[in-house]
């Protein structure tokens, strides 16, 4: 949830303590316009900057719908200077969510091609402060959050692995988390996927494996029905389709956050 702390955060940055630029009297209008075809997202968070300096939202899109060039995502009516004050921050946050979820919508659909069951991810490579934006735009274009945060999952890692071997660590972490928490190990070759099952991994994530070795070690985990087989590293919208057809039930991807190019969006005034 978005507080006002946090939208002072970011129009402090980007208003700064002395602006003449938006001293601009009157009322008017502002409308947020679809410069190319995507998913809009972010927009929630876009009003919500808005309605911090007393600017009326009129219209606003639902995350998730499929806008055009020259579609409007949002509306605003009030005074001139707060308008223009928040226009920036929020065709950011716009921009940068609905980038997310084009992105997202993309991979889902690469995905689809080979599998109707296998789930799209997102990661924790999110900008700091801007995970809940960021994790919401996933939502928006069809994917899966993954865990928002460390508290949601017990992921255990290469550095795990090397401090206290495969199967001690899994029963380290084991002895220490909820019956409701999930346990996510990961490995590195074949050989290492039915050792983590076998030593209680609720998810098993194949990490910087190629589409056949993904397939060698979905196949090795065939035998633990609980066990859910996660493919992960490095992974792009092209390479999905690939990693669809392992079998796998999730593919997971930090470029969906971390490199998704902004959606090009234009904030227009005047009645």
């Amino acid at each position: 949830m978005l507080t006002d702390a946090q939208i002072e955060r970011w129009l402090r940055e980007d208003v700064g303590h002395h602006d003449v630029t938006n001293q601009v009297p009157g009322e008017t209008a502002g409308r947020l316009v679809a410069k190319q075809s995507g998913v809009a997202a972010g927009l929630e968070a876009a009003g919500a900057v808005f309605e911090y300096l007393g600017v009326d939202v009129r219209e606003r899109l639902a995350d998730g719908i499929a806008v055009d060039p020259d579609d409007e995502l949002l509306r605003v009516e009030g005074p001139a200077r707060e308008v223009l004050r928040g226009e920036r921050v929020a065709v950011n946050l716009a921009s940068h969510a609905s980038g997310i979820a084009a992105r997202t919508r993309q991979a889902v659909a690469a995905a689809r091609t080979e599998s109707d069951d296998v789930a799209v991810a997102a990661t924790r490579k999110t900008t700091p402060g801007l995970r809940g934006l960021e994790k919401r735009a996933v939502v928006a274009g069809g994917g899966d959050t993954h865990r928002l945060d460390l508290s949601h999952m017990v992921m255990v890692k290469d550095n795990h692995v090397a401090e206290m071997g495969l199967e001690a660590a899994i029963e380290h972490f084991r002895e220490r988390t909820s019956f409701a928490t999930k346990l996510d190990v990961e490995v590195e070759t074949v050989a290492d996927a039915p050792r983590a099952a076998a030593a209680g991994a609720d998810v098993v994530l194949l990490d910087n494996m190629s589409p056949d070795e993904t397939r060698a070690a979905v196949a090795e985990l065939a035998g633990y029905e609980d066990v859910l087989a996660e493919a992960s590293g490095g992974i792009t919208v092209d390479d999905v389709p690939d990693y669809a057809a392992t079998g796998v039930d999730v593919i997971s991807m930090g470029s969906l956050t971390h490199s998704a190019p902004s959606l090009d969006l234009s904030f227009r005034t005047g009645r």
